[in-house]
């Protein structure tokens, strides 16, 4: 018996900075869509190869591959008793699939951070990047000490292309198109929270924090 916890939401909505506390408390496993193409890449995997063809010649990786590299992942003894997913599912075909591929009698809880679009265009488009440690900052909730500058290492904070007000407009379009609808999914499964994800960082970890640990730990033991 083990224990999934998914968390969604839209870009900017804090799924990150949540999934890792969230992880950390729960101790649970905090995988990424992204740690998983990072990891199967640098160690040069057979599962990495086929998704690098993939992105080389600039198409979707196969939800089929993806699941791959996601199972071959939990496999590992750190989610024994369980993991928690942050940007994957990503589409209804997604979680449908993985949901067929989990072993019978996991138990899964979905967390849903609900944020209006003018605060994730505010928190997206005043994002800087340093392009030396990977550090973000931003111009209104933590300004760096010298304009454009990194605190940390004291890189060049910069502006990622997809951090634009015009491409956030279009992230946010597609996250309402191809991932909301895994709200009805799995609320139609009775195991959908929603929260607030417009107050302060503490403020929504202490409510996802609630909102998990008696179900999910649960399923953890």
């Amino acid at each position: 018996m083990g224990c999934v916890v998914i968390l969604l939401g839209p870009p900017g909505a804090g799924k990150g900075t949540q999934a890792s506390r969230l992880g950390k408390d729960l101790a649970l496993a905090h995988i990424s869509t992204g740690d998983l193409f990072r990891d199967n890449l640098a160690r040069n995997t057979e599962l990495g190869k086929r998704a690098k063809s993939f992105m080389d010649s600039g198409a979707l990786v196969p939800d089929a591959l993806v699941l791959d590299m996601l199972f071959d992942r939990v496999a590992r003894p750190d989610c024994e008793k369980g993991y928690l997913l942050d940007g994957f599912p990503r589409t209804l075909p997604q979680a449908e699939a993985f949901e067929k591929a989990l072993p019978r009698g996991t138990t899964v809880r979905a967390l849903n951070l609900r944020v209006s679009d003018d605060v994730l265009l505010e928190r997206l488009s005043g994002r800087r990047t340093c392009d030396a440690c990977g550090n973000i900052q931003h111009m209104l909730f933590s300004r760096p000490k010298q304009a454009g500058v990194c605190d940390k290492c004291s890189g060049k904070l910069v502006q990622r292309a997809d951090d634009s007000a015009e491409v956030v407009q279009k992230r946010l379009k597609v996250y309402r198109e191809q991932t909301q609808p895994l709200e009805a999914f799995y609320a139609a499964r009775k195991n959908l929270t929603h929260v607030d994800g417009s107050v302060g960082s503490d403020e929504v970890f202490a409510v996802l924090r609630k909102s998990v640990q008696g179900p999910v730990m649960e399923g953890c033991r």
